[in-house]
């Protein structure tokens, strides 16, 4: 028996939020004066893990860290859900990206050293 998995729903807060977080990388690389076919090619790469890892991140909130499998009235149990661990994976590939690119993601002190 397999549980049907839900889809997540896309608001016009999430495509604004995705434009803003596109515009801002390809901001930072303008600003490097990196440019080129290969590079806008990344961040759009970069900007399909970022759909995948909210995909991820939905499912894990939906059907929890933990699922519950049956194959009949005296056989079930519980497994992982692997959406955890592709979350790892593809948060991981996300930050590969951008070190590729040389876009710092280093958080700056404020001036009382608050963060």
């Amino acid at each position: 028996m397999t549980e049907k998995i839900k889809k997540r729903r896309i608001t016009a807060k999430d495509k604004k939020l995705r434009e803003d977080i596109k515009s801002d990388l390809l901001l930072q690389l303008e600003d490097m004066e990196t440019r080129g076919t290969f590079f806008e090619d990344m961040v759009e790469d970069y900007m399909s893990f970022w759909d995948v890892k909210n995909d991820l991140i939905y499912d894990i909130k939906t059907r929890g860290v933990v699922n519950i499998w049956k194959n009949s009235e005296s056989q079930y149990g519980y497994k992982k859900n692997d959406s955890v661990s592709e979350l790892v994976r593809v948060n991981a590939q996300m930050l590969k990206i951008l070190h590729q690119l040389n876009i710092k993601t280093d958080l700056q002190a404020d001036d009382d050293g608050d963060y």
